[in-house]
C-alpha cells in the first residue's frame, strides 16, 4: 500500500477514487509512564514514555486506515494526514486519514513516468484496472 501526504502520486495515475478512509484509537495514558515522565519533564528533554505511546498509536491507526482501504479495493492512499486531541485528563485521541485511491504506475516514454513507475510497468506489466465497488 502506497501511503503519501500529498495530492497525488508522482509517476502513479490514479485510475479510481474511493473516498475518505481513517483509523482511530483512543488511549488511556499509562499511569506508572505518566508519573514517570512528569518527574522526566522537571529536567526537561524527551519523555521516551510518552514517544513510544504515540508512536504505537500511530502505527495501529494507519494499519486501521490501510485495512479499511484495502476493503474498498484501493491499493494507496493519498493526502493522509494525522491527527491528536485530548479527550479528558488521561485520554488522548489519535487519528490517521486519507483517501484511498486506485493508482497504476505511468510506463516509460509517456508523460509523467518516473523511473520507478517505468521500472514497475516494465517488469510488472499486468496490472489491473480499478476494481468496482461492490
Amino acid at each position: 500500500m502506497i501511503i503519501v501526504t500529498t495530492n497525488d502520486i508522482p509517476g502513479y495515475r490514479i485510475d479510481a477514487v474511493f473516498g475518505e478512509v481513517m483509523g482511530l484509537t483512543v488511549r488511556a495514558r499509562h499511569i506508572g509512564a505518566q508519573l514517570t515522565a512528569g518527574f522526566r519533564s522537571l529536567g526537561g528533554g524527551e519523555l521516551p514514555e510518552m514517544t513510544k505511546a504515540l508512536y504505537e498509536s500511530r502505527l495501529e491507526v494507519v494499519a486501521r486506515m490501510v485495512t479499511e482501504a484495502e476493503g474498498k479495493g484501493a491499493n494507496a492512499i493519498v493526502a493522509a494526514r494525522f491527527d491528536t486531541s485530548d479527550m479528558g485528563q488521561n485520554w488522548t485521541e489519535v487519528c490517521s486519514y486519507g483517501t484511498a485511491v486506485f493508482a497504476i504506475p505511468i510506463p516509460g516514454g509517456q508523460p509523467g513516468a518516473t523511473g520507478q513507475s517505468a521500472y514497475l510497468a516494465k517488469n510488472f506489466p499486468a496490472q489491473p484496472s480499478a476494481p468496482t465497488r461492490p
